[in-house]
Order: structure tokens, then C-alpha cells, then sequence
């Protein structure tokens, strides 16, 4: 039998080829875009991955319209008033708070080596969870340092490798910022993703060593009891309105502060992946769906075109089962054969493309973003939608297999 079918594809090369192609092509297609598909989800799962999800962070800008006869274009400031506000009087909605405040273009210096143009950030215990920090070795900021306004830092692993040859020997030396000597209590991974490099203090000491006062660059918030976008969104604009009163703004001024709220970020860009998801599967879907009609068309040719041979065979003794079993062997080795090929292909592209611009950043001008993160597609996923071409390859042979089963034979020799 597989001699037989061997002998009818040779003789019908064309057929075979598109039939082959209908299969491979949908194949293909379908591994190929939904490879691509996770390589951009997974891309913003990976931005994702670098803060709490539940939080959000606040600072000043820039009034836009007039309000209680002050004009537009003023600077707000935030201040330790704001983060009071915060803590007591939506209690309900946050955890944690804490006040961010910033030095830029500082100077790290240990022996003869240093590290230039770093921005030093003072901010509170709570930021090493909110903003997924990784310890490798010693500790973060603490109450302690807080309460007892230590010169205290934690640097990066690039910062320390900078400054000697093996960073874990920095831990509890003195290095050099601002003329001022801190002592290193903590080694953090490098957020490769962030142009300003950081390195961190206690949020008392960096308001007290550049006499901010009571003021504050950024409040950062621990979120809880919130689950919904629409509630998420609604804390924010209760939020704003707050803070604006205290800084004599107008309540639905929206340039008066900025607000990054990465609940709702999350919530939104969650919804666009499951709408990418869904339209990823069913354009894969019906590209599928194309290569299973191609199959069918082909088919049906097929028996057409040997509805004399078919008759020749039951003249000469063949049963029905005979010609059925023929057609649907010959229909699963053919989706099999190039459903294979299909498959390999896809995973073929989707490797290239993990190869290529997988490993490629875009600069965004504030952060570095991978737009692509291993588009790839899982073996399951492969394997399963070979076997559904497969099946309804067979089930599309069956058809007229079952129809030129059926003929007899005097009417078959007939056929032209």
C-alpha cells in the first residue's frame, strides 16, 4: 500500500506539492504568529517584573490652569504634609508610604577609583519591595538608618565592580559621596533598564546632608484593597484632588502633579494582552482552517481524478474497504509528512527571531525596554496543532473516500 501511494504522489507531483504546501503553510503560520505574540507579551511581563503592581508613585508638576487668583505654570512641590495625608486619610487604599527624595550628579569614590555622574536617592525601607530591588549581599536601608539619619549605602553590583575587583570587599568600607563618607551596607543587582544609574540612602540622611527641609521629590505607595481598574482609577482621582487642595490647585487639574499608577497600568495592559492572545489564536486559527480547506480541495480532486482506477480495483476484486483504507492513509501521510515540516519551520523562525531581535533593546530616553522576550511557543502547542491538521486531514479524505467507495464499478470504469 505505501508503495502505491509512494508511486501516486510521483505521478502527481504538483498535487502532492500544494497539498504538502496547504498543510505546511498553515502549520507554519499558526507557530510563527503565536510565537511572535508571546515574545511581545512576554516583553511586558518582563517590565512588569520590576515593580510591586500594587503601587504607585507621585510628584510635583506643573499647574495648568488658575485657581484662588494664582496663575497657571506654577511649580508644585510635594512635602512631608502630602505624605501625612496619605497615611491617615486614605488608610483604607494604602499599606505603605514613604517619601522619595533625589541627588543628582554625585561622585562615588573608594581608594584611587570612583564612579561619576550617579543619582543618589534617599527614600524609605519600603522601596526595596515596591521597586523589586535584589539583594546579592548585605542588607538594604532600615528604620534604624532612617530614625538615626545614618550615612549609610547601598550600590549596585556595576557601581561596586567599578570600585574593586571583587564587590563583596566593599561591604562596611567607607566610600566617598559629596565629600561626605558612607559607610556600604548592601550590594543590589544592576537595573540594566535605567540610563540614571542609582545607588541608595536613607531618605533622612539625603534631606538632611542637601537640606530639602520638609519637602519631597516623590511619594512612593504600597496600594491595598484594590482589585478592580475602576477602583484603582477612582483612589487616583480622590488622590489628586487631596493633594491639589493642599497646594492650592485647582481639584481636577491633572497637571498639577504626576502620578505613575502601576495598578492600573497592570489592569490595562493585562486586558491588551488577553485581546492579543485571542486575536493571535483565532488569525492562527483560521490560517488553519485555510490549509485544512486546501487539503479537502485536494482530495477531492484526487478521487476524481482516479475514479477509473478505482473501478478498475473493484473489478478485479477489491472490496470498498480497500479503496477507503487507500485514500485515508494516503491523506494522513501527506498532512503527517508536511505538518512536520511545517511544524520544524515554525520553530525554526520563532528560534531566529529569539536570535535577532529578541536580544535588541529600544531606548525609550528614560529606560531601556526589550520589545522582544523569547518568542517562542511551547512544544504542546506544536504538536497539538499538528495533530489537529492531521485529523482533519484525514477527516477531509474520508469524505470522498467514503464516495468513490461507494461506486460501482461499471459506472467508475466510465468516468472520464
Amino acid at each position: 500500500m505505501f508503495k502505491e501511494i509512494w508511486g501516486a504522489a510521483r505521478r502527481n507531483k504538483l498535487r502532492t506539492a500544494l497539498t504538502g504546501f496547504s498543510v505546511a503553510w498553515g502549520i507554519f503560520m499558526i507557530i510563527f504568529l503565536l510565537g511572535s505574540g508571546n515574545g511581545l507579551i512576554n516583553a511586558q511581563l518582563q517590565q512588569q517584573d520590576n515593580y510591586l503592581t500594587n503601587s504607585m508613585l507621585v510628584g510635583g508638576g506643573y499647574t495648568s490652569k488658575p485657581y484662588h487668583g494664582l496663575k497657571e505654570n506654577r511649580a508644585i512641590t510635594l512635602d512631608d504634609r502630602d505624605v501625612e495625608m496619605t497615611d491617615t486619610l486614605f488608610a483604607h487604599n494604602v499599606k505603605r508610604v514613604g517619601g522619595v527624595a533625589y541627588a543628582y550628579g554625585v561622585t562615588v569614590r573608594y581608594a584611587n577609583n570612583y564612579v561619576a555622574d550617579q543619582t543618589l536617592v534617599g527614600e524609605q525601607p519600603s522601596g526595596k519591595e515596591i521597586n523589586k530591588r535584589k539583594i546579592i549581599c548585605g542588607r538594604y536601608i532600615n528604620d534604624i538608618d532612617i530614625r538615626e539619619k545614618r550615612k549609610v549605602v547601598v550600590l549596585t553590583d556595576k557601581q561596586a565592580a567599578e570600585l574593586v575587583k571583587d564587590y563583596h570587599d566593599i561591604i562596611g568600607k567607607h566610600v566617598e559621596i559629596g565629600g561626605l563618607a558612607f559607610v556600604v551596607v548592601g550590594i543590589i543587582k544592576d537595573d540594566q533598564q535605567m540610563q540614571n544609574k542609582q545607588l541608595f540612602t536613607a531618605f533622612s540622611t539625603l534631606k538632611a546632608i542637601y537640606a530639602k527641609g520638609n519637602k519631597t521629590d516623590e511619594i512612593s505607595i504600597e496600594l491595598k484593597n484594590i482589585s478592580t481598574l475602576k477602583e484603582s482609577e477612582d483612589m487616583e482621582e480622590r488622590y489628586r484632588q487631596k493633594i491639589n487642595m493642599l497646594h492650592d490647585a485647582a481639584p481636577d487639574d491633572t497637571r498639577a502633579i504626576w502620578v505613575w499608577n502601576r495598578f492600573s497600568d497592570n489592569a490595562q495592559m493585562e486586558q491588551g494582552i488577553s485581546i492579543l492572545r485571542t486575536a493571535l489564536w483565532v488569525i492562527g486559527l483560521f490560517t488553519l482552517i485555510s490549509g485544512i480547506v486546501g487539503v479537502s480541495n485536494i482530495m477531492l480532486i484526487s478521487v476524481k481524478e482516479r475514479t477509473k482506477e478505482f473501478g478498475i480495483r473493484k473489478a478485479i476484486g477489491a472490496k470498498p474497504w480497500d479503496i477507503l483504507k487507500l485514500i485515508i492513509v494516503e491523506s494522513m501521510i501527506t498532512t503527517a509528512i508536511f505538518g512536520y515540516i511545517g511544524m520544524i519551520c515554525g520553530v525554526a523562525a520563532n528560534e531566529y527571531m529569539n536570535a535577532t531581535i529578541g536580544q535588541k533593546t529600544v531606548d525609550t530616553g528614560l529606560f531601556q525596554a526589550t520589545m522582544f522576550v523569547n518568542p517562542t511557543v511551547g512544544l504542546d502547542i506544536c504538536i497539538q496543532a499538528t495533530l489537529v491538521i492531521i485529523i482533519a486531514g484525514t477527516v477531509a479524505g474520508l469524505m470522498p473516500a467514503i464516495k468513490a467507495a461507494r461506486v460501482r464499478p461499471i459506472e467508475a470504469l466510465r468516468a472520464e
